[in-house]
């Protein structure tokens, strides 16, 4: 349950906002019939409003949007935005028969993921920077946090998967976790077109499961909608000895009226495995053994991870006037954990012993998520505003119990031994955790001029970080902290050309202290709150059928490290330089890219041990590469993808390195009319060539085995 601090701050919020928008309310009922008079107004607010009423367009090829949600300056066109944004449609999810955001991901070059498949949760990296690599989940949900499950969110729900890169805090508010690379946002699916379409999948070894997607509108003007998404898949994986079975609901409901507009989601979510795949630890002064083949299981399969995730999201605006817009948005989220796995796997030598020891977890997350606010539009001379005013807040409230080890033993990375049952002890209840409450104040402003030729982005949030600490297993308080601070934001975009954009933009973000692992001296602990800061600029093009955006970035962030004492402090800092280039849309109207490279300059500008100054971060690897193409030949379109990953270090020291890996991925799709209906066959193998390598590397040095050969089928029908 929420916080008793949250409810009186939540309620200390409603007041200041009732205090706003009466104020609102007074001064449009004196204003309004003028300003309705005015009919270049009325044009501007039809423009804002619209932009509310869907996911934005695609761009030529259906793979990416035209733009993305830029937090609370609302949807904005890629080609206007001050910011790297890339927004992956639901077209592109579907052909590569992505399940999760990670895989839909796989195209970005400046998303990697740190896990692997066959894991019972989702991390990655963005722009170097890690994200999602802990119990709150960092994945926004149509741009609020606190929705999306925690570990691993699906693709039945999302319309589009953004990715808007870079810290942002002054535009999303502070992230769960402190990612500050970027932040990954699902548009959920929600009723347009009516649509009956039901899609029956097959993967390696015998994994199968099918969808239903229905959509509908109703009544005099269509105002009425409701979509619902229903999937259920399971069976045996890739992955030695290891089965998975996911269930997913999800329910959309809106009204669109002339003034006022709601939107309703529920969401569900079960995800069951036996046998998970664990990350591995490297013991001090080994060498990176050879990857093992991606089939080989280390975990037992008496192991399991059961977790439930539940949300709902109530998003509701009312025009005032044509040009002032109020908003308030209120959801919450519960993720339930119970699973019995191995710790991290510690690899002893080259030879790739092991040894690891069984424990039993269970955890509980509950979150709430409110904001509320105004925007606005109007013109001072011949500059354009677009304004908005938000309050919001996050609470999280953890409750867990981890099981002491018990017996521990012996395996290896090539030759793993199954291992007779262990017990679990299990734990009389849940302790109190962690309680956590995030919020803020921000007032932003877009100004145009010259038909939105030159646009400039002034924006400034007063943020809040208070969290409370208590003893592991215990559940009495052990630390706690309340700090604030002010984080601004600035964006230029200037356009020469209706073709060409020169971008650029200084932004900070506020983030939630790292969170001491478990084999620090002071594990569970949370840091204080830090400040990370990006330069960026670039240019982006736009030739109406292929687009392209080359931008170089510098973010400087403070970190938590292990010291000498192995005590987990906030004593280190690190920057990372980067040039990033992407390319999407059409080459020809048969062939269609979407894709890029971003190279990375990481290196440790403070550290607890001087002899690691300079060195670069763990996990930050100096090139990442992906390209999709698809080529349409007659009745057929075959699709491939090739994605590379520089080396990579383990350890700060940089004694210990992960190779560079390469894979390829190629596809087949095939689409027909079978009986009046639409129907699409898709066949797909990731990894053709069965190469073996390790995955991205995580905060503290944790590394999974890629996942081997995989082949997936599918046919989708539109009744």
């Amino acid at each position: 349950m929420p916080s008793e601090r949250f409810r009186r701050f939540l309620t200390r919020r409603i007041a200041v906002i009732t205090v706003v928008l009466i104020g609102c309310l007074s001064s449009a009922s004196a204003e309004e019939r003028p300003v309705e008079s005015n009919v270049i107004l009325e044009e501007i607010s039809v423009e804002a409003v619209s932009a509310r009423r869907g996911p934005m367009p695609s761009y030529a090829g259906g793979q990416v949007a035209q733009g993305g949600r830029l937090g609370l300056l609302g949807d904005t066109e890629t080609r206007k935005a001050p910011f790297s944004i890339t927004s992956y449609t639901d077209t592109l999810i579907r052909d590569r028969q992505a399940r999760t955001v990670n895989e839909a991901l796989a195209l970005d070059p400046s998303v990697r993921a740190t896990q692997t498949t066959g894991a019972p949760f989702d991390s990655f990296s963005v722009r170097g920077f890690p994200a999602n690599e802990n119990t709150s989940g960092e994945v926004a949900f149509d741009g609020l946090y606190g929705i999306a499950p925690s570990f691993r969110s699906f693709t039945d729900y999302a319309e589009r998967i953004e990715v808007l890169k870079g810290p942002s805090a002054a535009l999303t508010g502070v992230s769960p976790n402190g990612a500050v690379g970027g932040v990954v946002n699902i548009v959920p699916k929600r009723a347009g077109d009516d649509l009956t379409r039901v899609t029956l999948d097959f993967g390696s070894a015998a994994w199968g499961g099918s969808q239903v997607d229905v959509a509908r509108r109703w009544g005099p003007g269509r105002e009425w909608g409701a979509r619902v998404v229903g999937s259920l898949r399971g069976g045996a994986t890739p992955f030695d000895h290891q089965t998975e079975t996911t269930g997913v609901g999800a329910l959309a409901l809106d009204y669109q009226g002339d003034r006022f507009r709601a939107w309703l989601y529920l969401l569900a979510q079960t995800d069951r495995f036996s046998a998970p795949l664990r990350p591995f630890l490297l013991r001090a002064g080994v060498p990176v053994p050879r990857a093992p083949d991606g089939h080989l299981n280390p975990t037992r399969p008496w192991e399991y991870s059961d977790i439930d995730d539940h949300g709902g999201l109530l998003r509701t605006e009312y025009d005032l006037t044509d040009q002032l817009t109020l908003f308030a948005d209120v959801g919450g989220g519960r993720t339930g954990v119970e699973r019995y796995f191995q710790s991290a796997p510690t690899i002893l030598n080259l030879r790739g012993d092991t040894t690891s020891t069984p424990q039993f977890y269970a955890l509980g997350v509950d979150r709430l998520t409110a904001d509320g606010g105004v925007r606005a539009r109007f013109e001072t001379g011949f500059i354009h505003h677009a304004v908005t005013v938000q309050a919001s807040a996050y609470t999280e409230d953890a409750d867990r119990w981890v099981s002491p080890g018990r017996g521990a033993y012996l395996s290896n990375l090539y030759a793993p031994t199954r291992g007779a049952y262990i017990a679990p002890i299990y734990g009389a209840g849940r302790p109190r955790f962690s309680d956590s409450t995030l919020s803020g104040v921000s007032v932003a402003d877009t100004l145009s001029a010259l038909d939105e030729h030159v646009l400039l982005t002034l924006g400034v949030r007063r943020q809040r970080v208070e969290a409370d600490n208590y003893l592991s297993n215990v559940g009495t308080p052990a630390s706690s902290y309340d700090k604030g601070a002010t984080t601004p934001v600035l964006g230029l975009v200037v356009r020469p050309w209706d073709t060409v954009s020169l971008y650029g933009n200084y932004a900070e973000g506020l983030s939630r202290g790292d969170v001491a692992p478990l084999v620090a001296r002071n594990s569970g602990e949370i840091l204080a709150p830090y400040v990370a800061r990006q330069v960026e600029a670039g240019v982006k093009l736009d030739l109406g059928r292929l687009g392209a955006t080359l931008g170089a970035f510098r973010i400087t962030k403070p970190g938590g490290e292990l010291g000498p004492q192995n005590r987990f402090a906030q004593t280190g800092e690190q920057r990372v330089s980067g040039l990033e280039f992407t390319l999407f849309g059409e080459v020809t109207p048969q062939v269609r890219v979407v894709g890029g490279v971003t190279l990375l300059d990481g290196a440790l500008t403070q550290t607890a041990l001087a002899a690691n100054l300079g060195h670069r971060p763990i996990g930050v690897p100096g090139v990442q590469a992906s390209l999709g193409a698809e080529w349409d030949l007659p009745g057929l379109t075959l699709d491939g993808a090739v994605l590379y990953t520089g080396h990579q270090f383990v350890d700060l020291a940089n004694t210990q390195a992960l190779p560079d890996w390469a894979r390829l991925d190629l596809g087949l799709r095939y689409a027909t009319v079978i009986g009046a209906h639409r129907t699409t066959f898709r066949a797909t193998v990731l990894n053709v060539t069965g190469a073996n390598y390790w995955t991205g590397v995580a905060t503290f040095g944790t590394f999974f085995q890629g996942a081997p050969r995989i082949y997936l089928l599918s046919m989708a029908v539109d009744l």
